[in-house]
């Protein structure tokens, strides 16, 4: 029994090296050259307005050009897509109207109001695409903008940010709180 009580206090009393250390971050010097420049965010927005995805590769965020570029690529795809099948709709109404009625739609769509519908229907889509394409380039832009700002946010022991819970010994019922503390020394 006496053995186990030493080992236990023994075990309490060792001060290990890895708990009274302080944690230090270590951070690139190419990444520390970022945060230090205040032109960053600008430059990254810039950058992606050229090439779409180059602000987030400059910002060091390379997860995200394939998200920018699958946006872009599907939106593309399906302006593409949708612009062939309006044509090809089109084309069979004016051929139509010619007096040929050879295309390929003649068995499944007889008239030529549900040719004019099909046509605005892809032309629509076609629209939807290209309002995703540019809103995917946009928020490529905005991105890489607010993703080199965040770079820059500071993160310090002054900033301190705990949730907490507080019991009414009164009534017994317990009330949450957020606590947020800022040290201006």
């Amino acid at each position: 029994m006496k053995k186990l009580i030493f080992l236990i206090i023994l075990c309490f009393s060792i001060n290990l090296n890895a708990q009274s250390e302080i944690d230090s971050i270590f951070i690139s010097p190419r990444k520390q050259k970022l945060i230090n420049d205040p032109l960053t965010p600008s430059k990254a927005a810039f950058y992606s307005s050229i090439i779409p995805g180059l602000g987030q590769v400059y910002t060091r965020r390379y997860w995200m050009v394939p998200i920018i570029y699958g946006g872009l690529g599907a939106s593309a795809y399906y302006y593409n897509i949708n612009n062939k099948e309006m044509n090809k709709y089109r084309t069979a109404y004016k051929r139509r109207l010619a007096g040929y009625f050879d295309d390929e739609y003649i068995d499944i769509i007889p008239e030529n109001e549900k040719l004019l519908e099909g046509m605005k229907f892809h032309r629509r889509y076609k629209d939807f695409s290209f309002m995703f394409l540019i809103g995917t380039y946009v928020l490529n832009i905005i991105d890489a903008n607010v993703g080199a700002h965040l770079l820059q946010f500071n993160v310090s022991e002054d900033l301190s940010f705990s949730p907490y819970v507080e019991n009414n010994y009164f009534d017994f019922s317990q009330s949450a709180g957020i606590k947020l503390r800022i040290n201006l020394d």
